[in-house]
């Protein structure tokens, strides 16, 4: 009788601190998150600190703890270096008191990439939302990397593929050369882009244009593109490369009824900077547009009301990022990277910015994207409403989304 007494207390006292137990598997009593983005640079309006904003947010959201502890946000500037981004990663997963759990935005492709490697060697889990290689889900996918918004595959096969449906069959391709910095994987999904296109009929000018980074004339190589006379000029580029093309193609005369403008890493925020007398009939593929629906418009009003801008698909995709990580670690009982990722994977993503979006094996988070048209300005309500876009249609994940049958992934299984 004794011997049971003392077996029915010790299964009561086990039943009180369960919950407890769980907390226990918190690493340093707090759950860290890094946002590592460009806070001063050419991308710092599509990332920067909105995106630290829109991790605060989900914190916020999620009520600032998980299973009992304290959920901290911090955030650093990379400035679009890779030794940089590598030291402040370094400092972070190894140095600090308290290590970062989960990095994520990495905007700039290089960055991305460096800093996904290094944290897989820590095993921390990093989630690309703002760059636009499609490497982390390819030939440099680790077990602990994520790719949620967006990739170069996705927004060059699903935007030329839409546009020859709607009849434009011939384009001509403008690119940013970054010499030995230019993003291999970015160059081959254009190059993939370019004989599907010719594959169903249509006919690309190849190579590509070539413009050096940071360019100020771009007259000879629009000259170039004029000369190539193509239904549709897709402009390869991002940032303020992107704005300085656009601009000047326009001033050039480059765009008529015959001759469209089409982007691929494009933002919200680039066509703010451009303006739609400028941006006008830009068409591309988003992976998020603030006005869509009621509940991507309410949330983004709450991020406008502390940032006084509408947010990016990126900095809309670290909130999504971050929320999905914190639903996993509690489900986890604690941050343990290996048992986040699994329950990160094994659960649908469900919130204003995805429906009933999937994590892949090749850490690809799959969900709809949308092609976009710049409205004119007689369309619009007004730019500083940021009533800039018209979505023409939704593109489902899995059409859109390279084929596991075809990724380089070596975490697939053929």
């Amino acid at each position: 009788m004794k011997n049971n007494s003392v077996k029915l207390l010790a299964s009561l006292i086990a039943l009180a601190i369960a919950p407890f137990g769980q907390a226990a598997g918190v690493s340093d009593d707090v759950v860290k998150i890094g946002v590592l983005t460009d806070m001063s640079g050419v991308y710092a309006d599509v990332g920067g600190r909105g995106a630290v904003y829109a991790a605060q947010m989900a914190v916020k959201d999620f009520g600032g703890k998980v299973n009992g502890k304290r959920v901290e946000v911090i955030f650093d500037d990379h400035k679009n270096d890779v030794d940089t981004s590598l030291a402040i990663a370094k400092r972070w997963f190894e140095k600090d008191r308290t290590k970062v759990d989960m990095v994520v935005e990495l905007m700039n492709s290089q960055v991305a990439t460096a800093v996904s490697k290094y944290a897989a060697e820590q095993k921390r889990i990093a989630i690309k939302t703002g760059a636009a290689t499609s490497a982390l889900t390819n030939e440099e996918c680790t077990r602990y990397t994520l790719d949620w918004v967006y990739d170069s595959y996705a927004i060059s096969h699903g935007t030329l593929k839409e546009l020859l449906a709607d009849g434009i069959k011939t384009y001509t391709i403008m690119v940013t050369d970054y010499g030995d910095k230019t993003d291999k994987a970015f160059s081959k999904d254009i190059f993939f882009a370019a004989d599907m296109v010719r594959k169903k009929g249509g006919k690309i000018f190849f190579p590509p244009i070539k413009v050096p980074a940071s360019s100020t004339d771009f007259t000879p190589y629009l000259l170039k593109a004029q000369e190539q006379g193509a239904n549709g000029i897709v402009f390869a580029q991002a940032g303020g490369d992107f704005v300085n093309a656009v601009k000047q193609a326009r001033e050039f005369g480059l765009f008529t009824e015959t001759q469209e403008p089409i982007g691929l890493v494009v933002f919200d925020s680039d066509i703010k900077a451009l303006g739609l007398d400028m941006a006008q009939g830009m068409k591309f593929t988003t992976g998020f547009y603030w006005d869509r629906d009621n509940e991507t418009r309410e949330w983004s009003k709450k991020f406008y009301a502390q940032m006084k801008k509408m947010p990016t698909s990126s900095q809309a995709g670290v909130y999504s990022a971050v929320l999905h990580y914190l639903k996993a670690v509690q489900a986890a009982g604690g941050d343990t990277s290996d048992d986040v990722m699994a329950k990160m994977k094994a659960t649908r993503v469900n919130d204003f910015f995805a429906k009933d979006g999937y994590v892949r094996e090749d850490g690809r988070m799959v969900h709809d994207m949308y092609l976009v048209e710049v409205k004119k300005p007689g369309e619009s309500k007004g730019e500083a409403a940021w009533d800039l876009l018209k979505i023409k249609r939704t593109l489902k994940g899995d059409n859109v989304f390279k084929p596991l049958s075809q990724s380089n992934c070596p975490l697939v299984k053929k």
